[in-house]
């Protein structure tokens, strides 16, 4: 039998959720074939079995999240069955040579019962509260959330693989807390006081922190509420709730609209749509021109791609930029790396290539890392222009609403002119709406005075 194991899918990654097995046990399964579905923080994909085969048993079902190289499965590849036989009977082997455990020694018939008993152990020193003195392999998100919040680790019980503290392991204790106005009680190996836990005074860091998406839906509101059907998130949609939450608890969020005349573009986009087509093969879009003008802006006001960390700021030397990406079920920003570097076409064809592999599930873990700043599209669904929220640890976001004909007031006269909106949500901690406005200025005069071949 071979094992199959949770996968590694980036390096800051130490776990999973598995949410779909793709065949049941006693199916036939090729090499590569797509085996079952996994979900992380950065990314949801498919896993290839790594031998021909057939799946011999499931040992993690939907649903579970465990460590990355866990066992998951088995898959016979039809030379295992021999070796099972003596495998199984070295266990009992061992077993039936085993010494017998040790008699305990008898007391003196003089002492007392409580005298014979065995001193308490003293309980071990508490673990340090800062999350960066932890021991063990905590995550980067899991010691970025217990800092900012406050949480004292050394209370919190870890259900990841040897004890180690997982990011759904601090949500449980911030969602306990927030519920009782407490904060959990330790565990009783590490709580030493003299009044019982539950009076413990509250832990007001964690008191007023709002509760995180969990798993249930309310008591009194599981299985058929009065008002309809009730069923669980998908493990996408926790996980992007989870992060617009804490995107809305960590930047302070300002969005400053602009109008922009889109004519000079959407007469070059008519005029070469059907040879770029042609030529490339997919279609010319209007996003590759806000992202040129975009990485140009990002060139000249380095600070919108920059980062906060604590009280310092990080300029980033690459413009990687995310593009957001609408699945069936949830949102995905893959990354285009070194996005300056690259034309229209060049941004065209990473555009189309990344949003392709999303849909589906095939892009890799790296491709989602590393934004420097992101643009979303919502035009392409029609909308004029929202209020996009900031892709953490990024500054900044645009968005770009739909490009539509309006007559338009051009040297005291009507025309009609092809307009839309671009809206920039910024982090309002670092960047001051003087200078959010004067780099969506920007974007808009590279955009309504085009120069650029594209062709």
């Amino acid at each position: 039998m071979i094992d199959v194991v949770m996968p590694q899918m980036g390096e800051s990654i130490v776990e999973g959720t598995l949410t779909k097995w793709l065949k049941k046990p006693g199916d036939r399964v090729e090499r590569d074939e797509p085996l079952f579905e996994i979900s992380t923080d950065k990314v949801d994909t498919e896993i290839p079995s790594p031998v021909a085969g057939t799946l011999g048993e499931i040992l993690v079902e939907e649903g579970k999240t465990v460590g990355i190289n866990t066992v998951v499965g088995r898959i016979s590849d039809g030379a295992g069955s021999a070796a099972a036989a003596p495998a199984a009977a070295a266990p009992a082997a061992a077993s039936s040579t085993a010494p017998a455990p040790a008699p305990e020694p008898t007391a003196e018939p003089s002492q007392p019962q409580a005298a014979r008993a065995p001193a308490p152990q003293a309980p071990p020193p508490p673990t340090p509260a800062n999350p960066d003195d932890m021991p063990g392999p905590l995550s980067p998100l899991v010691r970025k959330m217990a800092r900012e919040n406050n949480i004292d680790l050394s209370k919190v019980k870890g259900t990841g693989a040897g004890a180690r503290i997982t990011k759904q392991d601090l949500e449980n204790y911030m969602a306990q807390g927030a519920a009782s106005g407490t904060a959990p009680a330790p565990a009783p190996a590490t709580a030493v006081a003299t009044a019982p836990p539950q009076q413990q005074p509250p832990r007001q860091a964690v008191a007023t922190i709002p509760a995180p998406v969990t798993h249930e839906a309310p008591a009194q509101f599981r299985g058929e509420a009065p008002s309809g059907r009730v069923e669980p998130m998908s493990i996408m949609r926790q996980k992007i709730a989870e992060h617009m939450v804490f995107s809305a608890h960590t930047s302070v969020h300002v969005t400053t609209v602009h109008k922009v005349d889109m004519t000079r573009i959407a007469k070059v986009r008519d005029r070469l749509k059907g040879e770029f087509q042609a030529r490339y093969g997919f279609g010319l879009t209007f996003l590759p021109f806000v992202a040129r003008a975009t990485t140009g802006a990002l060139q000249q006001f380095p600070l919108l791609n920059a980062s906060i960390d604590g009280a310092n700021i990080i300029y980033h030397r690459d413009i990687n930029l995310g593009i957001a990406v609408a699945l069936e079920n949830g949102l995905i920003v893959p990354v285009i790396r070194n996005a300056d570097e690259k034309n229209v076409v060049g941004l065209q064809r990473s555009i189309a290539d990344l949003a392709g592999r999303a849909r589906s599930r095939q892009l890799r873990p790296e491709e989602v890392q590393g934004g420097t700043f992101s643009i979303t599209n919502f035009g392409s669904f029609g909308s004029v222009f929202a209020t996009p929220i900031i892709n953490q640890p990024q500054v900044a976001i645009l968005g770009v609403g739909s490009v539509e004909k309006e007559p338009v007031v051009v040297d005291d006269a009507i025309a009609i002119r092809s307009m839309c909106y671009l809206a920039l949500t910024f982090d309002h901690r670092l960047i001051d709406g003087a200078l959010a406005d004067q780099f969506t200025a920007k974007v808009k005069s590279v955009l309504e005075n085009w120069s650029e071949e594209v062709l």
